[in-house]
């Protein structure tokens, strides 16, 4: 059944004239005549009293005239919800980020809704090696993450430039220290985050490569508690400087260079390259990389 012959049949018994009707719908009054036909044959049922002289309905054209003002009042709010979507006065923005990448969002939201903020903004957390296939999956529609992923489904693009830091606490025999050999490093309680990545696999490479023992006797699943630990003097790490900014500046932790591990860190922002993005979705990209 479309549409426009229901729009047709409503016209007709709106106006209680075929021609006017006609006149309405911009149409000639035979190609109106045409359209109730069509629509009384797939229907199976006389939707007009031909005998009467006006426009009378019987008694499945009140049924249908009821249905099909209903059609018209979904196709109105079907239209202004897509215009809604257009100008960001509603809709949903949905991304994908682990721990870190998602505390690199945080500004960006902020700004996000303080020009979109009818829009729901929902960022689930999630294993960065899960976020690519949930973006194909439609799950997502864009994802942070700290790799590139090589598939020609998803398109990609650098977004920021972070590196990795080795954060000491304040009174930590190398906090005054600006920069220190791997091989000095060999004694120290490393709190590591027990995710795996692959910053986390090059550090373990090149403490290898320099024979150096790294000891990881604690294992945390948070940057947050790893933070917390090495404020607290348990231990040393190797962080995100993005997780670690406001406690360098405020202090509550110190960063020392190891020049053996002078690691960049990307961050990605990825997206479906097959498949348009929500209007939400594309005012977020136009955001982050204009």
């Amino acid at each position: 059944m479309e549409l426009n012959t229901l729009r047709v049949f409503l016209t007709i018994a709106t106006e209680r004239s075929f021609s006017r009707a006609a006149a309405k719908l911009g149409r000639t009054q035979p190609a109106v005549s045409l359209a109730l036909q069509r629509l009384e044959a797939e229907l199976g049922e006389q939707l007009l009293d031909r005998v009467a002289r006006d426009v009378v309905l019987t008694d499945a054209g009140r049924m249908v005239l009821e249905y099909a003002r209903r059609f018209q009042n979904l196709e109105s709010e079907l239209g202004n919800s897509i215009a809604e979507l257009r100008d960001h006065s509603a809709g949903k923005l949905v991304i994908g980020a682990n721990e870190s990448t998602g505390l690199y969002l945080l500004r960006h939201i902020e700004k996000y809704r303080s020009l979109y903020p009818k829009v729901q903004v929902q960022v689930r957390r999630s294993f960065s090696s899960r976020i690519p296939d949930e973006i194909v999956d439609g799950n997502l529609e864009l994802g942070v993450i700290s790799y590139e992923p090589k598939d020609e489904r998803l398109h990609s693009q650098v977004i920021f430039t972070d590196s990795l830091a080795f954060v000491v606490p304040p009174k930590h025999r190398l906090a005054k220290r600006k920069e220190v050999p791997i091989s000095e490093l060999g004694e120290e309680t490393f709190i590591a985050h027990n995710v795996l990545s692959p910053y986390r696999e090059i550090v373990l490479r090149v403490f290898q490569e320099h024979g150096v023992k790294l000891n990881m006797d604690v294992e945390m699943p948070t940057v947050e508690t790893i933070r917390w630990m090495v404020e607290a003097n348990q231990g040393v790490a190797f962080l995100p400087r993005m997780c670690v900014e406001q406690e360098l500046a405020e202090k509550r932790l110190v960063a020392v260079r190891v020049p053996e591990i002078q690691v960049e860190r990307k961050i990605f922002l990825v997206q479906p390259a097959r498949r348009a993005v929500s209007y939400a979705a594309d005012a977020f990209l136009r955001l982050v990389t204009g």
